[in-house]
């Protein structure tokens, strides 16, 4: 067998379903390897989309999604895609061609060590440099990438070996059942929490599974314990059960914080540093910490956990709630609750441009429980991620940990590939979008029909506003951008402005009864940022 037939075999063998990338001459035996195989090839116009959109399929899916460029300049634009899959705990796998290991003419053309570039990003880098390797290469790279937590594993297949006939074969893939929780330190946990006066749950982005979050939801209404989500743990529980606290949003004092501050237990669930800094919910090392996870914690001054439960988290939860007999009211944070509820819901001035708050009513009201909006990063993702109400693991789709701008879009189009029957939003500022605008073209060859929501403030909304909140003159920020009706109209999208006197609910509606690909340019009034993140939450105080 060819060894990039056998590559793709093995690819098979792991349940590839799509493999996302740009080639180069280097890919090209590679590439003729996925035509022969019905494994589902996405060709983006750019390599940081494909790494974008297979750490999305491997957010969604739970499987390493597997992107891959060419060397050199290929490679080096994967890298925000792996370091972002890396980051927000996503399997992914990347792929890169390289010269030939052997009679390489063309010397140092192009040449970068991409494995040693790729290290310190990754969970594992390898270079395949004999084509009996790449079973036992590939398989590993699989086992690493979906092992808890979940990663980027990178492969590199120079272009003679991928060429070269082998007599290995695929290796077979084997599923790992992840062990129960010792029995031991659930009983601790147990004890804990029944001793506690105020217990709350903190839900992170490691918990945003479907087993999970059954049980977690059994568990609050079985207890009554109260629950937080951070940005990247929305939906797990649905805001509507009564025990939802909601969702963090700026990394500073926000309106949950008056929750967490009466908190005197605090239990992590699939809880991640990078993701919400400990130091937010407990800088007075005044809260004992139970964690729940697949694995252990890393550690840090102010996460220090007394009892760590490792293993199945939905089997945990599970352990735990049946340890924990009588349900309890927690009066202090149903009035928590109350007050947030009070907070978020309170009037906002119309007008034209629309606020931001506005903006988040109207998505809220055309999306079902079901549908997703893949958040983009700027300034509107801390509104959203603070107003819009979540009630299905994985609805929102959105990157708190590397935060990176230029990854809203990809996501959406691999939400919408992989749920074609659900509404899916992609929601972008107009810097994001034009870090990946090129992707449009790659919607309509694949006939993706996602609507696309860009929030158009003609800046750096987010920068402006700590510019401002740090009292430096407002500079160098502002910048113009095309007409974006006809800029998506130029790729064969259908375009769409939100004008004076329009309802951005009914412009969502038409848009999702075109069933094509749309753009929705959306003018944005950010003058609130600052009344709001600097000068409300910078005087916060909790009335209960």
């Amino acid at each position: 067998m060819k060894a990039s037939d056998l590559f793709v075999a093995q690819l098979k063998e792991e349940g590839v379903e799509y493999v996302f990338g740009l080639p180069g001459e280097e890919n090209l035996a590679f590439l003729e390897s996925l035509r022969n195989s019905n494994i589902k090839l996405i060709i983006t116009r750019h390599e940081q989309a494909a790494a974008f959109m297979a750490a999305a399929y491997g957010r969604l899916t739970g499987k390493a999604g597997v992107c891959f460029s060419t060397l050199g300049p290929g490679a080096t634009n994967l890298v925000t895609g792996v370091a972002q899959a890396q980051l927000i705990g996503a399997p992914l796998i990347s792929i890169s061609g390289q010269k030939a290991l052997v009679d390489n003419w063309q010397a140092r053309f192009q040449l970068v060590d991409v494995v040693r570039m790729m290290k310190p990003l990754c969970k594992k880098a390898v270079s395949i440099s004999d084509p009996g390797m790449i079973p036992t290469v590939i398989r590993n790279a699989f086992k690493h990438a979906e092992a808890e937590k979940p990663g980027a594993v990178h492969i590199e297949l120079p272009e003679d070996v991928a060429g070269e006939e082998t007599d290995a074969v695929v290796q077979k893939r084997s599923e790992i059942k992840t062990p129960s929780p010792d029995p031991e330190a659930v009983e601790m946990a147990a004890d804990m929490i029944r001793e506690a006066e105020n217990p709350l749950i903190i839900v992170s982005s490691g918990a945003n599974r479907k087993a999970v979050a059954e049980e977690l939801e059994y568990f609050a209404r079985k207890t009554g314990i109260y629950l937080v989500h951070t940005q990247m743990g929305k939906g797990v529980v649905p805001d509507d059960c009564p025990y939802s606290l909601f969702a963090t949003g700026i990394h500073a004092r926000d309106y949950v914080n008056c929750g967490i501050d009466g908190a005197d237990l605090i239990i992590t669930v699939g809880y991640d540093i990078v993701e919400y800094p400990p130091y937010l919910w407990n800088r007075y090392l005044d809260k004992k910490i139970i964690n729940l996870d697949f694995v252990d914690s890393v550690p840090d001054r102010y996460f220090n956990p007394s009892v760590e439960v490792i293993g199945d988290v939905a089997s945990s939860i599970r352990q735990l709630a049946a340890r924990i007999p009588e349900k309890r009211d927690f009066p202090f944070f149903e009035n928590t609750r109350i007050f947030i509820e009070e907070k978020v819901n309170s009037p906002f001035r119309k007008g034209y441009p629309p606020l931001p708050q506005a903006v988040v009513q109207s998505v809220r009201k055309v999306l079902g429980r079901e549908d997703i909006i893949a958040l983009d990063n700027g300034i509107y993702k801390l509104w959203f991620s603070r107003l819009y109400k979540a009630f299905a693991p994985n609805t929102v789709l959105l990157d708190n940990a590397l935060a990176t701008m230029g990854a809203g879009f990809s996501a959406g189009l691999v939400a919408k590939l992989l749920h074609p029957e659900r509404r899916v939003l992609s929601v972008c500022g107009d810097g994001g979008f034009m870090m990946n605008c090129q992707e449009l073209e790659t919607a309509i060859r694949y006939g993706i029909p996602l609507v696309v929501l860009i929030l158009n403030d003609n800046a750096f909304g987010f920068i402006k506003w700590k510019q401002k909140k740090m009292h430096f003159e407002d500079f160098a920020l502002d910048y113009g951008n095309p007409d974006f009706v006809l800029f998506a109209e130029s790729f064969g999208a259908k375009g769409l402005k939100v004008k004076e006197g329009d309802d951005l609910s009914e412009v969502l509606e038409k848009a999702f009864s075109l069933n094509k690909l749309v753009v929705i340019e959306c003018p944005i009034d950010y003058s609130v940022n600052y009344e709001t993140f600097s000068i409300e939450l910078g005087n916060l105080v909790c009335k209960f």
